[in-house]
């Protein structure tokens, strides 16, 4: 029995023994995920990349008389959104995945093979599964044969993928349950349908959500994971060695960016829409009226936070307006932003291209420093996605030796992601020409800044110095007519 049944044997069987029965362990998995924190960060950062962040969902308070904070609606209340979590996630994205990926092995039959795999098509799902994996700390690719029998590869949303893990380094899994929503109509009315799956080793089980778990026969309550066609034009049910769903992280412990800094970005909003409050509510003065009557403690405390008045009364009788000037100490406030800014960038480990750093020094040693935050992150998503490359592999090898008779899981393959970096050029060209005759032609080519793709790079050069013998050959006449011909 492999390993892989083993694992689901054991789930179903600790049910067995709790008299669980699955069902009843999936929808115990299902109500600790909803309300779980992993889930929780994910929702929101997908909805601070989107810039819904919380600042857009604070009132205008302001002391009453009471002492306790209540909402007013005279004052001013901006709520200015800051992109950080959009602009550090796409500066990633296009930082390490937005050139195509080089794959290098020694079989060129096998190579071709992969390339045909990791097509633009590709390169953009992978973008996708980045922003993913950034936003959410996990990201899921589901492996599959479309309509026409091609394998095929989707993103599934991270909150609809309940994961259950055999090791706890979460690096291989047991099973997958899949819970989503779609809308159908009942008569006249709009429902939404919630949907479960359950994916393991055997195949899939599928359930809708009515108070319990309804076989989904409408869409079919069990079934494999493809199917082929035999000799005698029957289907016939296959199912893969591995659970088709593959983990890419954005990092070892699945934490998303968001949770990293979220605080910092809060702050930035919060203090920037303070003060945009600030000039907008004419805060340079607090008028003191004197002559129409004292106020009591309370009511003092709520006219100045919300009025910015204080009435008084004069022994003298006299009527009148005074002003207390207040002023805003701008210098402190651009301190705390610029100390902000430079925290959300620093933690964030991305590049602020608004720094003083950026328009300075451009030669190779300071871009590395300038970008050493973005590509220590780099490094490991890198990492992440190398081992969740390898196991996407695996399918793409299993297919491969179904579909053309050949097996290619015994060779090595490296994924090499080109890094988009704002280098010196002229320095990267002349490091590349001092370079010769001490690295291979292909690592020079590799790192010569306006390669765009190696291996196509390296044919061309291949095929002009076929030109360039054919045409040095023909230009000494060797390969014209024999001596002595017509």
């Amino acid at each position: 029995m492999s390993p892989e049944m083993q694992g689901i044997l054991k789930i179903i069987q600790d049910g067995a023994n709790s008299a669980m029965t699955l069902e009843q362990i999936i929808q115990a998995e299902i109500s600790e995920w909803k309300t779980s924190e992993k889930r929780k960060w994910m929702i929101t950062g997908d909805r601070y990349y989107r810039n819904k962040t919380d600042i857009l969902k604070r009132e205008r308070m302001a002391i009453g008389a009471g002492g306790a904070k209540e909402p007013v609606g005279n004052l001013a209340n901006n709520k200015l959104v800051n992109g950080f979590i959009r602009k550090l996630v796409d500066q990633k994205v296009g930082y390490l995945l937005s050139k195509p990926l080089s794959i290098q092995t020694d079989k060129d039959e096998y190579r071709e093979l992969l390339t045909d795999f990791f097509n633009k098509s590709m390169l953009r799902l992978i973008q996708n599964i980045g922003k993913e994996s950034i936003n959410k700390g996990i990201a899921w690719l589901f492996v599959y044969y479309n309509e026409k029998g091609e394998l095929s590869f989707k993103a599934i949303p991270s909150e609809e993928i309940i994961p259950l893990w055999r090791d706890a380094a979460h690096t291989e899994l047991d099973a997958v349950i899949r819970v989503y929503e779609i809308e159908a109509y009942e008569g006249m009315r709009r429902t939404t349908i919630q949907k479960i799956e359950w994916w393991d080793t055997d195949g899939v089980k599928r359930y809708v959500l009515q108070g319990g778990l309804i076989p989904d026969v409408e869409a079919g309550d069990k079934e494999s994971h493809f199917k082929v066609i035999g000799g005698n034009g029957e289907e016939k049910p296959m199912n893969w060695e591995r659970v088709p769903f593959i983990a890419f992280k954005y990092n070892e412990e699945e934490q998303p960016i968001v949770e990293l800094i979220q605080s910092l970005v809060d702050d930035y909003d919060a203090r920037k829409s303070d003060n945009a409050n600030n000039l907008e509510d004419l805060p340079n003065s607090i008028y003191v009226v004197k002559g129409y009557g004292g106020s009591e403690a309370g009511e003092i405390r709520k006219n100045l936070s919300i009025f910015r008045i204080i009435k008084i009364d004069d022994p003298e009788g006299n009527a009148g307006v005074d002003t207390i000037s207040l002023e805003i100490d701008a210098e402190a406030y651009k301190t705390h932003m610029d100390q902000n800014r430079r925290d959300i960038y620093e933690f964030g480990r991305g590049v602020d291209t608004q720094s003083e750093k950026f328009g300075g020094d451009k030669s190779g040693i300071a871009l590395k420093f300038l970008y050493a935050d973005l590509d220590m992150d780099a490094n490991i998503i890198e990492t992440e996605f190398q081992a969740a490359l390898e196991q996407l592999r695996w399918f793409i090898d299993v297919h491969i030796a179904n579909s053309k008779g050949i097996d290619y899981s015994g060779e090595q393959v490296d994924f090499i992601f080109n890094r988009d970096i704002i280098i010196n050029e002229t320095e990267a060209i002349t490091n590349v020409r001092n370079s010769v005759g001490i690295l291979s032609d292909e690592t020079l080519v590799a790192n010569h800044p306006w390669t765009t793709d190696t291996q196509a790079e390296l044919d061309r050069i291949q095929k002009q110095q076929e030109d360039d013998l054919g045409s040095a050959v023909d230009y000494q006449g060797l390969s014209g007519t024999p001596n002595g011909g017509e």
